[in-house]
């Protein structure tokens, strides 16, 4: 039923789309000069709109309509990679308010000083999904540490996760009860009364793949155990995935390892401000624009490339 309301929805709007178009034809038809300035401003309204449908139509993969999840572990760097991480969170979370997505923080390890070590975050809205998968991989901060007493320039690095919110009930991937080891445990973060006195927490363990997902950002056990489930669904699946690209990349001699020095876009803020992706050399100078979350021209690049 999801599949056919989304169908149908596709479906009514080009059918809109076709009856406007019509419709300017016929007024256009007419020849009248008292209907020019109308016809113009609705012929670039027209095009507008097309050109959002042609790239619209580049979000075609299985899941790309699909909710996201959006993981962000700090990298090599200490504190100031958790930092970084910190600001990679916060870069998303306004890209996706921008966009009128809802985010929901399932998971959160704070860092010891600073930032993150590890965040995990629900973003639910249409073609989510398709959007941020051109953010996975490492991304790379160059800046003069606030955290080095020398002030000296040093370089961070993050890994940011995109998996899809696949649904419970997906055929796709099945889990075996006997597969996934549970522990529950207190939630770590703030003392006083925030301080958690039950074991509400949840770990799971996919002891076939060794995949460990935990939760705990939920007061119920039972809530954080589905959270769990969403995310453990989602990375099986993404290991299904890259299983599939790996061996065809290597029958097409075009596989390489995804490592640390392979860093999918750098963050320049010293000695001079630029933001570059290295996949499609596409770069901003307004480093503060783009770590405010202006990010969509980044991930449109990406997307025309891979479409190409």
């Amino acid at each position: 039923m999801k599949t056919v309301s989304g169908l149908r929805d596709q479906v009514g709007s080009w059918r809109a789309f076709s009856r406007h178009l019509h419709d300017l034809i016929e007024l256009a038809r007419l020849d009248d000069e008292s209907l020019r300035a109308d016809l113009e401003k609705e012929i670039a309204a027209l095009e507008a709109d097309l050109d959002k449908r042609s790239f619209a139509a580049m979000l075609s993969g299985p899941y790309d309509d699909d909710s996201a999840l959006l993981a962000i572990h700090a990298g090599a760097g200490g504190t100031d990679s958790q930092d970084w991480a910190a600001m990679l969170e916060r870069m998303y979370l306004r890209w996706a308010d921008a966009r009128g997505f809802k985010t929901e923080i399932l998971d959160r390890t704070d860092g010891e000083e600073a930032g993150l070590k590890s965040v995990t975050i629900a973003i639910d809205g249409k073609y989510a999904y398709g959007y941020l998968r051109s953010e996975r991989g490492v991304h790379r901060l160059v800046r003069l540490s606030p955290f080095d007493a020398a002030h000296r320039r040093h370089t961070s690095f993050a890994l940011v996760e995109i998996l899809p919110q696949v649904a419970m009930d997906d055929a796709e991937i099945e889990i075996s009860p006997g597969d996934v080891k549970m522990d529950v445990f207190r939630s770590s973060g703030a003392g006083g009364q925030n301080v958690q006195k039950n074991a509400t927490a949840v770990r799971l363990t996919h002891i076939p793949t060794g995949i460990v997902v935990t939760c705990q950002n939920e007061r119920s056990q039972l809530q954080n155990r589905e959270n769990a489930m969403r995310v453990l669904r989602a990375r099986l699946l993404e290991i299904q995935h890259a299983e599939k690209d790996q061996e065809i990349a290597v029958l097409r001699g075009e596989y390489t390892k995804a490592e640390w020095g392979s860093q999918i876009r750098s963050y320049v803020l010293h000695p001079y401000q630029m933001v570059k992706d290295h996949r499609t050399d596409y770069e901003r100078g307004n480093t503060q624009s783009v770590l405010d979350g202006d990010l969509d021209l980044f991930m449109e690049a990406y997307l025309r490339q891979s479409a190409k």
